[in-house]
């Protein structure tokens, strides 16, 4: 019987050597875009972000230019992405506190990032490890579904819990790149409906895989 420490290194050790740069999918170039970004990437595609991020950026360069816009005009922009009508508010109220609070500039806690309209805890995790390398795991749904499918937390039923554990059992170093391998784990191998687990590097320490197996 593996332990939890065990699956833990197995895990870490396998993803350290296949994937050593895991970053993010999202395609952005200062912590203002990136910001952006993870609001609009909410229940909707890095991809079709991707696509319409740059019009975005090009209208909107600065908070300043965002704060300035109408939520109309920005509705117009990200009207092919996913929830457009609270995104464009959201996204004209963060601008406007990141003005008046902040002086323009993104702050690198994830208390103060929770104060901008439409960034909640994920989203300020994200910043906060992406663009500040702070020691915080963001919970979207990948990682909350990998990380109890194969066992790395138990009986975690918040993406808040689910947070806990994680930060409590990898190394402070390698919290912000494990976000990372565990969302593109849960993006490409472990699929929620049908998880890949024929070409799954990390299964035989896979608590849902072993179980499958005792099944059979």
């Amino acid at each position: 019987m593996i332990t939890k420490k065990q699956r833990y290194q197995y895990i870490i050790d396998y993803f350290q050597k296949n994937n050593p740069t895991a970053s993010s999918e999202l395609v952005y170039k200062d912590a203002y875009q990136l910001l952006v970004a993870v609001i609009l990437s909410a229940q909707c595609t890095d991809k079709r972000v991707n696509m319409t991020t740059p019009l975005f950026f090009k209208t909107f360069p600065t908070p300043q230019e965002l704060k300035d816009a109408t939520v109309e005009q920005i509705f117009e922009i990200i009207k092919s992405i996913s929830y457009p009508n609270n995104k464009a508010k959201h996204l004209k109220g963060m601008a406007t506190v990141l003005i008046e609070q902040f002086k323009g500039k993104v702050p690198d806690n994830v208390e103060d990032l929770q104060k901008l309209p439409g960034v909640g805890r994920k989203t300020a995790n994200v910043i906060a490890s992406v663009i500040f390398s702070k020691p915080t795991m963001a919970v979207d749904t990948h990682v909350f579904r990998v990380s109890a499918r194969i066992g790395l937390v138990i009986n975690a039923k918040t993406p808040l819990e689910t947070e806990k554990q994680l930060v409590a059992n990898i190394p402070t170093t390698l919290i912000p790149i494990a976000h990372h391998w565990l969302i593109l784990h849960g993006r490409y191998v472990c699929l929620a409906r049908k998880p890949k687990c024929n070409i799954c590097g990390i299964k035989t320490v896979c608590k849902y895989y072993n179980e499958e197996e005792l099944k059979e």
